[in-house]
């Protein structure tokens, strides 16, 4: 039995280990089944893929389980035998980094992970997918270096890599891929050389390496790619010349070589070379030579820039030929030799139909100016001819270019008369003719051109009067009709020009009659020069109603009389010049009353007949810099404080009478009285004294029981029930004068119902806005109440009456009046009334999901209201004397009138740069604290950068990427490191603009959306449209300053889009606003 035991234990120990055995043997098999099993290699190799991606948060990989097969998943294509071809996971905001796993998948043919967040290293694996076409990862934040065995992917058509983090030099083995087309590498921070080898590359067609770090030569090994048609490598730091061999690209058909440091000139034959070019971009360089006369053998030109180079020479005389030509742009060079036959060329351009943009300014062209000039395009909007040594006159046919907004022609030779046909161009906003030699009468068709924004005729012979039907063009801001030879006396209509903001100059003229007290209408003039005429009669009190004056120049006239009074009333008039007249009278004590912070900077009343004692109070003016009272009569002692110290500041020369003062002065000494003489004096003094302080009591007393006796029978008035009525034309009237009330805290009370709830349109950093309704409720208006509580508040009111009260545009929100005054409970109240906006803001019809109650705004809407803005930015930067910068553009700052017209608003950080002698671009100062709003501010304020006007283009900017993607700045899918910049600039170089606009836009533009006939480019005409918009965008919210442009050519370009859409539907961009 122990035995029989023994044997069955043996028998059963032996079958247990062959059955292991037997199942571990086919455990083996199977795991080695799975291990080879192509399905099983996949599927791992895209879990992997999946288990790097830290954040999905569209779940686009949620259906990646085993609850269907891998071909199934989002975003995998398969080929009939279930081999994994192609992985898309376009624009899905994934976060991670890319898993070397994907080398596994053997049978890839494309990889498009674009517009999304991976980061890392590219995985050096990826160079074994042998079958690999396209490799699409731009858009992300990948950094480190390109892996070179990216070369083994030999069957690569297309690598792009735009808008990443990536570093180092390009390796030189990407130039050994046979099969590659396309090569985009932008917006990167490659650095180094462009690789010789890439020379190599002989089926490539597109190579975008523009806006990196490359620098030395552009290799000529490029001239070997004979199918190649886009060379992008501009705003890098290349030098040396242009290869002769890239000009044998005869397939191109852009070239943009934009700012660099290349020199060199450019080819003869250029347009023999080069016969595809559509786009040529060479501005910003330093070439030299002639414009080759082959150019227009490229007869698709549409976009040439030649702009600030070297080039000299004559333009050729046959640029007519390029038909499709819109943008010829030749300024800042050296071209013309100053004989009459320069400007041939122009007659040829005449079959340009398309023209937008002709620019030849700061030249050294010659000859008399052809009258063909009158035959261009009926497009053309700028036409810039300034600061050359042009001739002739200007053809009475000029009237035929009725869509003109700008015409310099200054500081030329041109002569005989300006022709009155020239008021036929009802759209003109700048017309400068300045420092020329024209003759004859100012037309009196000027008032028909009642856009015009800034008219200078000054330094030529006009003679005549000034016409009086200038007062139509109610649009007007600066007004310059110096040195000339106008009689007449000055028309009462100017002082109807109630836009007149930035300077009115007639001096320099032969004006004879009175100064008209309308010219005290002109609220918002900043500088009135009627200087070196015939004026005479007296000073009109009326002038203190310009309260906004600065500059007031009446020296050498024939003006009699006294100092009008209350002229302390103008609180920011910094230079007084009434010298060379007949004036007389004392000095008066009210001069004493300007207030310190704003008061002169320079008083001159010399060669009159002022009399009287020097007032000793001028010496109280801390801001005094320049005190001229020299051959007058005044007597007595000179001063010794303030300004007085300073012999150099002061001339009190031809005064017989004076005596003391500093030494320097040179004056005799002051004769010492008696002590008898001393006491009689006093008595008299003492006596005069007595009787005028009971005079003054007595009339104090008498004034105070007018006043409440009127007070009262207001009150009375009121509680009675009569409505408290402020007219609208009250309110134009009304001064901006933040220490003087002028619309009482009881109207404003009454008008918004109380300050209700119910009128509340919106709450800001430093108050709140109410609809109040004036007038008896006729006039709607919009009251800001600051809320001084605020830390900044009180600052903020007055930069934007400082600011407002020298601006006047049709694209800026009008200030009607203010109010500082004591509101019920007693505390200080400070408030101004501005113009109501029916439409709201932008941001309201931006951000509420197509649920605005009047509708969404279309792509033209949107145009509209950008070119608005910029029209208005351009305005403050370049057209003011003293340019102003706002500091806060975003949607919310950008309102719409009952037409849905944009209007700025709000300039309670604005920042006037004072001392720029109107050049804004180069204006600063120092950012001492962060002006504007989170998202908006430009990246150099946020490091204590210089406040500039590129500042208030990186905020239009962000405004323009805003309004067409429908995405804010501080919208929460940009984090670590993203922005609205960035991802549109990785849209636009993507090509899938249309993906990242708002969807609202092509709900909106059914008739953008049919694909272009061209078999090259399939782009709707509202992708293309868009695509020249985020462009534009994207460039002016670059992080360097310098590189942003500026708003004039901000406001050219859009305006370019605006008449393309026209082209493609003429009768869209006329449509209504939204449907109400």
């Amino acid at each position: 039995m122990e035995v029989s035991s023994s044997l069955m234990n043996s028998r059963f120990s032996w079958s247990s280990i062959l059955c292991r055995c037997t199942n571990l043997i086919f455990f083996l098999h199977a795991s080695a089944s799975a291990t080879f099993s192509p399905d099983e290699t996949q599927r791992l190799a895209l879990l992997d893929f999946k288990n790097k991606i830290s954040s999905d948060p569209n779940r686009v990989l949620s259906s990646w389980n085993d609850s269907v097969h891998f071909c199934e998943w989002k975003g995998i294509n398969c080929t009939r035998e279930r081999r994994v071809s192609g992985l898309d996971l376009r624009s899905q905001s994934l976060v991670g980094t890319l898993s070397p796993s994907l080398s596994n998948l053997t049978f890839l043919t494309v990889i498009t992970l674009r517009n999304n967040s991976l980061f890392g290293r590219i995985p050096p694996e990826l160079g074994k997918l042998s079958r690999l076409q396209r490799l699409i990862l731009q858009e992300n934040r990948f950094d480190g270096e390109i892996p070179p065995n990216l070369s083994n992917c030999s069957a690569l058509q297309v690598l792009d890599l735009t808008g990443n983090e990536l570093q180092g030099s390009i390796p030189d083995q990407i130039g050994y891929l046979p099969n590659l087309f396309s090569l985009q590498l932008s917006l990167t921070n490659l650095s180094g050389r462009i690789p010789p080898s890439f020379g190599n590359l002989s089926s490539l067609q597109e190579l975008y390496m523009g806006r990196t770090n490359l620098e030395g030569n552009i290799p000529s090994e490029l001239g070997r790619l004979p199918t190649l048609f886009v060379l992008q490598i501009s705003q890098n730091r290349l030098t040396g010349t242009i290869p002769s061999s890239i000009y044998n690209l005869s397939t191109l058909e852009l070239l943009s070589v934009t700012d660099n440091q290349l020199h060199g000139s450019i080819p003869p034959d250029l347009g023999l070379r080069l016969p595809n070019l559509q786009a040529l971009y060479m501005a910003k360089n330093f070439f030299n030579g002639p414009i080759p006369v082959s150019l227009p053998n490229a007869s698709n030109l549409i976009e040439v820039y030649f702009s600030n180079n070297d080039l000299t020479g004559p333009a050729p005389a046959n640029l007519g030929t390029l038909k499709f030509l819109r943008i010829l742009s030749l300024g800042g060079n050296l071209l013309g030799n100053g004989e009459p036959d320069d400007l041939k060329f122009i007659t040829s351009l005449t079959n340009c139909t398309s023209l937008l943009v002709f620019t030849i300014q700061e030249n050294r062209f010659g000859g008399v100016m052809p009258h063909s000039i009158a035959n261009l395009s009926r497009h053309l909007d700028r036409l810039a001819l300034g600061q050359n040594r042009i001739s002739g006159s200007i053809p009475e046919e000029i009237g035929n270019l009725a869509n003109l907004t700008l015409i310099a022609m200054d500081r030329n030779l041109l002569t005989g008369p300006i022709p009155p046909a020239i008021g036929k161009l009802k759209k003109l906003e700048v017309l400068l003719l300045s420092q020329n030699n024209f003759s004859g009468p100012i037309p009196s068709s000027v008032g028909n051109m009642t856009e015009l924004i800034y008219l200078d005729l000054d330094g030529n012979q006009l003679d005549g009067i000034v016409p009086p039907i200038l007062g139509n063009c109610q649009n007007l801001e600066g007004l310059n009709l110096s040195h000339n030879m106008l009689t007449g006396a000055i028309p009462g209509e100017i002082g109807s020009i109630s836009s007149i903001s930035v300077y009115l100059d007639l001096s320099g003229n032969l004006l004879t009659g009175s100064l008209p007290p309308e010219m005290g209408s002109l609220k918002n003039l900043g500088e009135l020069d009627v200087s070196d005429n015939r004026l005479s009669g007296a000073i009109p009190s009326s002038i203190v109603g310009c309260v906004r004056l600065e500059s007031l120049r009446m020296s050498e006239n024939l003006l009699q009389g006294s100092l009008p009074p209350l002229l302390s009333d103008l609180k920011g008039l910094r230079l007084l010049d009434l010298s060379h007249n007949n004036l007389s009278g004392q000095i008066p004590e009210y001069i004493g009353y300007f207030p310190d912070e704003q008061s002169l900077q320079v008083l001159n009343l010399s060669n009159n007949n002022f009399s009287g004692r020097i007032p000793k109070f001028l010496g109280n003016f801390s801001s005094l810099r320049v005190l001229v009272l020299s051959f007058n009569n005044f007597e007595g002692e000179v001063p010794k404080g303030g300004i007085f110290r300073n012999a150099n500041a002061i001339s009190v020369a031809g005064n017989r009478y004076l005596c003391g003062g500093i030494s320097e002065l040179r004056l005799p000494a002051c004769p010492v009285l008696s002590t008898q003489k001393r006491r009689r004096f006093s008595a008299v003094h003492t006596a005069v004294a007595a009787i005028l302080a009971v005079l003054s009591v007595v009339l104090c007393i008498l004034v105070c029981l007018l006043l409440v006796r009127k007070s009262r029978r207001k009150n009375s008035s009121s509680l009675r029930g009569r409505t408290l009525k402020v007219s609208y034309s009250e309110l134009n009237r009304a001064n901006l004068e933040d220490r003087y009330l002028t619309v009482s805290y009881a109207v404003l009370f009454e008008a918004t119902d109380g300050f209700s709830s119910a009128n509340l349109l919106g709450v800001g950093a430093f108050g709140s806005v109410y609809k109040g309704l004036l007038n008896q409720g006729e006039t709607p208006v919009a009251v800001k109440v600051l809320n001084l509580d605020q830390q900044g508040a009180l600052r903020s009111f007055v930069a934007e009456c400082e600011a407002l009260k020298k601006i006047r545009h049709r694209n800026l929100v009008k200030i009607l009046t203010s109010c500082s005054s004591i509101d019920r409970s007693g505390s200080e109240f400070r408030a101004l009334v501005l113009e109501y906006m029916p439409n709201g803001s932008l941001d309201d019809w931006l951000h509420t999901a197509g649920q605005h109650p009047q509708g969404i705004l279309n792509f033209s809407h949107r145009l509209n209201i950008a070119i608005d803005v910029a029209s208005a930015l351009e305005y403050l930067h370049h057209y003011l004397q003293t340019p102003v910068i706002h500091c806060d553009i975003k949607p919310s700052n950008v309102l719409l009138d009952e037409d849905m017209t944009a209007r700025v608003s709000d300039f309670g950080v604005a920042k006037i740069l004072l001392d720029s002698g109107g050049d804004s671009s180069g204006a600063q100062t120092k950012s001492i604290a962060l002006r504007g709003s989170i998202g908006y501010v430009a990246p150099e304020y946020g490091m204590g950068g210089e406040i500039s006007a590129k500042g208030d283009v990186y905020s239009f900017g962000i405004l323009l990427l805003e309004m067409f993607t429908g995405k804010r700045p501080t919208d929460g899918m940009f984090k670590e490191g993203e922005s609205l910049h960035e991802f549109a600039k990785r849209a636009l170089f993507n090509h899938c603009v249309a993906d990242a606009a708002d969807p609202q836009i092509a709900d909106a533009e059914h008739w953008l959306l049919k694909n272009s006939p061209s078999s090259r480019d399939s782009r709707s005409p509202l992708e293309k449209h868009l695509t020249s918009v985020i462009e534009l965008g994207v460039l002016c919210s670059g992080d360097s300053a310098r590189e942003r442009p500026e708003m004039g050519e901000v406001t050219v370009r859009l305006r370019a889009v605006r008449d393309l859409v026209a082209d493609h539907h003429p009768f869209e961009i006329m449509k209504e606003a939204p449907r109400f």
